[in-house]
């Protein structure tokens, strides 16, 4: 299958970015550029552009283009891999997930998703995005991508309740380790949606590759807090509370 057009302009202009060849807060060739540079349509370049803006490579400013904003990854060890629900009952807090998203998607739509779970272009995945509310006010979006084959038969209910009690009460696997990332990023349209107009508007954006006990990689997460009222504990393992 040939591949889409705007995904090698995506990953050409990620991988000089990524290398430093396009440098934090650089500004990119214009969409106009672009087009004529690779030959493309202007809605194939935007599709491209997005993608970046997806990943937290580079912000779209009116009247300036599009900014990198990139500036490497910071890697966490982080000591315990536990759910929403189980973290938020260990503090006795309130809280609620609502399902904004559940969908099945072919992972080439998605190449740093492919990527990173290291699968084919036709592999389908579940893109689910959830809000978290703690005492009544969203704090978290996550947004999640699972291997369909290994997580089967996934419902709202099921994402509203716990992903990771349904993986392993319900299917019978054990979750054991995750790599995660964190990088500090700008408000997109979902979060000034979901979180409202605040100040500073950037979430701290954690990514974690999940892998089962015998290492094989299910789940791609992107998680969204609140830059002002994010921390983070040295962690890594599952564990269950």
């Amino acid at each position: 299958m040939t591949q889409k057009k705007f995904i090698t302009i995506y990953e050409t202009l990620r991988k000089e970015i990524v290398e430093s060849h396009i440098s934090y807060g650089a500004q990119l060739p214009s969409e106009h550029e672009l087009v004529e540079s690779y030959n493309a349509s202007r809605e194939t370049v935007r599709k491209a552009l997005n993608l970046l803006v997806r990943d937290g490579m580079i912000q779209k400013i009116r009247g300036k283009g599009s900014i990198v904003i990139y500036q490497g990854l910071t890697e966490f060890p982080f000591a315990d891999l536990t759910s929403f629900r189980e973290v938020q009952q260990g503090l006795g807090l309130q809280h609620e997930t609502e399902v904004k998203v559940i969908e099945k998607i072919i992972a080439g739509d998605i190449p740093r998703v492919k990527e990173a779970l290291n699968i084919s272009s036709n592999t389908m995945l579940w893109h689910i995005i959830r809000t978290r509310k703690i005492d009544n006010r969203v704090k978290i979006i996550d947004e999640d991508y699972l291997i369909e084959t290994i997580v089967p038969n996934v419902t709202a209910d099921i994402a509203t309740k716990s992903l990771y009690h349904y993986i392993e009460a319900v299917l019978g696997l054990e979750i054991s380790y995750s790599n995660k990332s964190i990088t500090f990023e700008p408000f997109g349209e979902l979060e000034y949606e979901v979180f409202g107009d605040i100040t500073p508007a950037y979430t701290a954006t954690v990514r974690g590759i999940v892998h089962l006990k015998d290492t094989t990689i299910f789940q791609y997460n992107i998680s969204k807090h609140l830059a002002t009222e994010f921390k983070f504990n040295d962690f890594s393992r599952r564990h269950k509370i």
